[in-house]
């Protein structure tokens, strides 16, 4: 599935005095791993946001997979599309076999979750929890498990709908750095062995060097480079 943005502009900001962002065209094609960089401020969140639905636009137009998106549309679209918010989202009380199974609520009838999750369902998030070396924790409450636990956690939970589109907001935002590393390399696995589409923000030129192909960097609400993810530090020191 293609993602489109075309001429797409924000709602205006009071506290920066400008749209989020402005002028906005670019085409992700199906398989890419993208990465979005730039300043706090520069608009990367919310024009993620904006490809899910989740924050309305002022003009423009954003299509996916040649669609374009519409409120009337948009549950239909979002069946594509796999999303991980900062800070994975979790329900820290339930277990993590739980917050995974929430993942495929959306396409589970009331009453079929009623009584509980089918068993195939639960299988299902069972395995994912296991893919994702978890199943050591599969029915701890996810309060108890480290942040780069929750993250697995937040991804197995975003692929129970079986997503085309991956979208992750900051998913590295407060882990260390081997945390951090053991979960780009779950979207590297992902995008390598399944080839879906992944569109993610990131802070770190270091780690945007070594695993997206292509960084797409905002400043001040514009696009100032579209390219290969090869010597960022270098190119964009300013960006770190």
């Amino acid at each position: 599935m293609t993602i489109e943005c075309l001429n797409l502009e924000s709602i205006y900001s009071k506290s920066l005095a400008r749209p989020i962002f402005s002028e906005i065209n670019l085409k992700i094609n199906p398989g890419e791993f993208v990465v979005l960089l730039g300043l706090n401020g520069a608009g990367k969140s919310t024009l993620l946001r904006s490809l899910l639905g989740l924050t309305p636009v002022k003009r423009g137009e954003i299509k996916i997979n040649n669609l374009t998106v519409t409120p009337e549309n948009l549950h239909q679209i979002r069946r594509h599309l796999g999303f991980i918010s900062q800070g994975g989202g979790l329900v820290k009380q339930l277990s993590a076999l739980d917050n995974v199974l929430c993942g495929c609520l959306g396409d589970c009838p009331p009453w079929q979750t009623l009584w509980g999750f089918p068993s195939e369902v639960q299988t299902k998030a069972m395995r994912l929890l296991t893919e994702l070396g978890l199943k050591e924790q599969i029915h701890q409450k996810t309060s108890r498990l480290s942040g780069g636990q929750q993250q697995r956690v937040a991804i197995a939970r975003a692929l129970m709908q079986e997503p085309k589109i991956l979208i992750a907001d900051e998913p590295l935002a407060g882990l260390d750095v081997m945390a951090a590393q053991q979960v780009m390399e779950i979207f590297a696995k992902l995008h390598q062995e399944k080839g879906i589409t992944i569109v993610m923000v990131l802070h770190d030129l270091g780690i945007a060097s070594i695993y997206p192909e292509r960084a797409i960097i905002l400043d001040q609400g514009h696009i100032v480079y579209d390219g290969n993810c090869q010597h960022l530090q270098e190119k964009f020191c300013e960006f770190t």
